[in-house]
């Protein structure tokens, strides 16, 4: 009886142990019930996609960078005047040369448009760790109102791969993840080609983009799939060669500073 109870208890013990890994395995962030993304083998916010390596970024790279002559400064830590949203003016909290995330007020968007251009934004995720995944100092910057380049907090904070600090959100997870401890400042330096279409709406050029955060280069000339989306595939749709620039209201009080942009020239042209 003593040799049978024992061997029930092993049995019992074991089975949980599977329970446990298997509930281990259901709680990797992601789906597999999403599409398949055009040209790879992986679905929308795939939980087994490569994680990209983690590279300790140096201490400071364009933090503070101060805006060339020919820059348009978007936010200079004073006030929201260059922001709105669609019902009027922007209501994201400014203090102490940042503006941070209001809770339900919606996401803010340039009140000009830009087409090619050089973005340069600082942002930090909240100091005060809450939530788990996309649930955890979750924004992002929508360039052209359209394509995201994610914002998280990807400090020891696993989700799936395409939406990573850095990725271009459901669609190429970064080449590295360079992510800084929460409430420390990061900076984004970005260089957008917006898309083109031909004169049947045809599209003859695709939206590219280069990101460096914090100094390390994460996409390189990269070409989106199409206009960031959750869960499903992205596509493209005909809109004009220049759009806002969009700061994304997640529900998480990240904070941003030091916001200009230029827009890039031709060659040749006087």
């Amino acid at each position: 009886m003593r040799k049978t109870a024992f061997s029930l208890v092993a049995l019992v013990s074991a089975m949980s142990a599977v329970s446990i890994l298997s509930s281990c395995a259901q709680e990797k962030p992601g789906y597999k019930d999403t599409p398949i993304l055009p040209g790879q083998k992986w679905h929308v916010h795939d939980p087994d996609r490569p994680v990209p390596p983690l590279v300790t970024p140096g201490e400071t790279f364009s933090h503070g960078a101060p805006p060339p002559s020919d820059a348009i400064v978007l936010f200079d830590g004073k006030d929201l005047s260059k922001w709105r949203i669609d019902r009027g003016d922007a209501r994201w909290k400014v203090e102490n040369g940042y503006m941070e995330v209001v809770k339900d007020s919606g996401s803010i968007r340039t009140r000009d448009d830009f087409g090619d251009f050089q973005l340069h934004l600082e942002f930090a995720t909240p100091v005060k760790v809450e939530g788990s995944s996309q649930g955890r100092g979750n924004s992002g910057i929508y360039l052209c109102g359209r394509y995201e380049v994610q914002v998280l907090d990807s400090y020891n904070n696993p989700t799936y791969p395409d939406g990573q600090l850095g990725a271009l959100y459901g669609q190429f997870p970064p080449l590295a993840t360079v992510p800084k401890k929460p409430g420390e400042w990061q900076s984004y330096d970005i260089f957008f080609e917006s898309p083109r279409w031909d004169e049947n709406k045809k599209l003859i050029k695709p939206a590219s983009v280069t990101v460096i955060l914090n100094g390390v280069v994460l996409h390189h000339k990269k070409e989106f799939i199409g206009g960031s989306t959750h869960r499903e595939l992205p596509v493209y749709r005909p809109h004009p060669p220049k759009g806002p620039i969009v700061l994304q209201d997640h529900g998480n009080p990240t904070r941003f500073r030091n916001i200009w942009i230029r827009n890039l020239g031709e060659y040749d042209q006087p």
